[in-house]
């Protein structure tokens, strides 16, 4: 197994094609979602924000966002349910297409010939509409929650650009996550997945209570600490991080050559040692890890590919799509 180490300094930049690097115009972002304006207050600093503590504010920053930078105008998510960062998100979707791209002799691979498995989409369904808004990407999105499911396709229902470019799947097994949801026959170009991280209510628990202290929150700790950002399926499985991906490494070997590239986000570093173990237990040909940023949040995902470069390179051209040629002869 080659492994490489693609660890980029630490930095509070985000990535150079992500679109959230300079700070939140509220102005601009208002104009676009005028729902947004009854949340922005003048901070200590004198400048406009909002009280990332709240649920409905955050909720409400992501529909200017989508609406203002993806033409995404219609977007909600239930009550209680994972209210994502998009710049992290997107940060994720970017350094993907940089690994597809380094398949691809650098060329960064766009349209609708790329196929994306999102693992997890959750009711938000925001990796596929920044992979499909941005790349041109398509996408399937697999769900083990059928309420995620139920909004995610309002989602997409809802939203023109997205019809006939992101489909929603119901993951049947608990055990699940390519099985069940990966035809025999069919191939994916990279997949990808924020596993949950915590092993277990309780920790999701303390976890959230930490959020909330992070965030100033204190106060309203006790009473949100069961349903602030994410229902149990989103933040916490037996194992945690770990064993979840432990057991996509497993599963994907099972499809090996049915996708290019595998990845997972990672947020504990202690458990990429493991991970690692893992991986070369299954005999992946190639391992990389990607570190990402976002002001003082390090985070980073771990891919990896059962092709060798040959493989790669032969993968790679399914993604160039030949020119339409006009002609007056029908019989052409």
């Amino acid at each position: 197994m080659a492994q490489k180490e693609n660890t980029r300094s630490e930095k509070s930049e985000l990535h150079p094609r992500n679109k959230h690097r300079s700070r939140y115009n509220f102005k601009q972002l208002i104009g676009s979602s005028k729902e947004l304006k009854r949340f922005v207050f003048k901070n200590d600093h004198d400048d406009d924000s909002i009280d990332f503590a709240d649920q409905n504010a955050v909720k409400a920053l992501n529909k200017a966002l989508l609406k203002h930078f993806y033409n995404i105008p219609q977007w909600d998510i239930p009550k209680d349910y994972l209210c994502p960062p998009i710049p992290g998100r997107a940060d994720y979707i970017h350094y993907v297409a940089d690994l597809l791209g380094s398949s691809n002799k650098g060329k960064l691979p766009k349209g609708n010939t790329i196929k994306v498995l999102d693992i997890g989409v959750g009711a938000n369904c925001i990796y596929p509409i920044i992979g499909h808004q941005e790349y041109g990407w398509n996408f399937v999105g697999s769900e083990i929650d059928p309420l995620s499911v139920e909004s995610a396709k309002r989602i997409i229902d809802a939203n023109k650009p997205l019809q006939d470019a992101v489909e929603i799947r119901l993951q049947p097994s608990k055990m699940g996550i390519f099985r069940g949801v990966v035809g025999a026959k069919e191939r994916f170009d990279v997949t990808i997945c924020n596993p949950p991280f915590h092993a277990s209510l309780k920790e999701a628990e303390q976890g959230t209570r930490q959020k909330w202290r992070n965030l100033g929150g204190a106060e309203k700790e006790v009473k949100h600490v069961l349903n602030f950002g994410g229902n149990k399926a989103e933040l916490w499985c037996p194992g945690g991080e770990r064993a979840f991906v432990e057991q996509m490494i497993i599963q994907s070997a099972q499809i090996a050559n049915q996708c290019l590239w595998f990845t997972s986000l990672v947020s504990k570093s202690a458990n990429l040692k493991s991970i690692y173990s893992a991986l070369i237990k299954a005999k992946a040909f190639e391992v990389t890890t990607v570190q990402m940023s976002q002001g003082q949040k390090v985070s980073r995902f771990v891919a990896w590919t059962f092709q060798d470069e040959a493989a790669q390179a032969e993968w790679a051209k399914s993604w160039k799509v030949e020119p339409k040629i006009k002609t007056e002869d029908k019989s052409i």
